[in-house]
């Protein structure tokens, strides 16, 4: 059978007129006709009757109509399915924490130069939990976030590997003053403790630093005074003079000129460094993500992180 008769039949339910429906399917009317009824040799029964001056579709006919419309709509959803197959493979998808998805992403796609340009990109950004749910799904083939060793990052390192790409650092930060001092600055003592403007417990970042400043907690003397899982809103109320904020280096680089709004609120003890990784499943890929991975690679070997 070919499946152009579906198609046939159906402009002719709908026409109810040879003329018509030959306009329809852009073929001559003599040829659509010889059509119908090869279409109706094939099934063996009368699909139309022509006796009347307005023909009509038979019994025999709405039963191979429906088959028909049933047929169309499974072989234009499967069509629908498989080019949106072509297009995921075509596609690289990234996860990536909101900090590192307005600062850097674009610059570090960009210094890849002419390999990725025209590589057609999807970029989902959200806070840690929800990227590494995204890659424990599948649903994206890369994540980009802030690493340290002493934080654990929730993908088993026997299904997934990494690659660094950058050094980077979180620094307490807080209102720069009249005299270019913070406002607020480490450590608070316990009859005046320091407000603090924290990640929570979705962030990445909140891990890293839970991990890392826990030993020395009871040094800092603070008191959350607002929790978040956005760098870019406690930079905002940091500038607001509402506290003391840990935020990426990268993320404040502009406000800590010696014009820009913010300080730095503490010495070395109190900044955590880190490393801007790209993580991928140890699964094979696509070859288009197979072939980035390699370029990623030999771009971060030949670049000091």
């Amino acid at each position: 059978m070919d499946t152009a008769w579906l198609l046939d039949l159906r402009a002719l339910a709908q026409t109810l007129n040879f003329s018509r429906a030959a306009e329809m399917r852009n073929i001559t009317q003599p040829a659509f006709g010889r059509r119908i009824k090869a279409f109706e040799e094939w099934s063996g029964s009368v699909l139309v009757d022509r006796s009347t001056h307005r023909i009509i579709i038979t019994p025999a006919g709405e039963i191979m109509l429906d088959a028909a419309n049933d047929i169309l709509q499974r072989i234009e959803r499967a069509t629908h399915d498989l080019s949106q197959e072509r297009s995921a493979t075509a596609t690289l998808t990234f996860a990536a924490t909101h900090a590192l998805s307005f600062t850097f992403f674009p610059g570090w796609v960009q210094s890849l130069g002419s390999s990725v340009a025209t590589v057609p990109i999807r970029l989902l950004s959200d806070n840690m939990n929800e990227c590494e749910k995204m890659m424990a799904e599948g649903r994206a083939q890369f994540l980009l976030c802030h690493f340290h060793p002493n934080s654990e990052i929730r993908l088993h390192e026997a299904d997934f590997k990494h690659v660094e790409l950058a050094s980077d650092i979180l620094l307490p930060v807080a209102q720069r003053g009249k005299e270019g001092a913070p406002i607020h600055k480490l450590p608070g003592t316990p009859e005046i403790p320091v407000p603090h403007i924290s990640f929570d417990e979705k962030s990445g970042m909140g891990r890293i630093l839970a991990a890392n400043l826990s030993p020395v907690e009871s040094e800092l003397h603070l008191v959350r005074v607002f929790t978040s899982h956005l760098a870019m809103v406690l930079k905002a109320l940091a500038l607001e003079g509402k506290g003391v904020a840990w935020i990426p280096r990268s993320l404040a680089s502009s406000e800590l000129e010696p014009e820009g709004k913010l300080a730095v609120a503490g010495d070395d003890r109190w900044m955590v460094p880190v490393k801007i990784v790209l993580i991928r499943s140890r699964t094979r890929m696509t070859e288009l993500a197979e072939k980035f991975w390699m370029t990623v690679e030999s771009a971060s070997k030949r670049t000091p992180v």
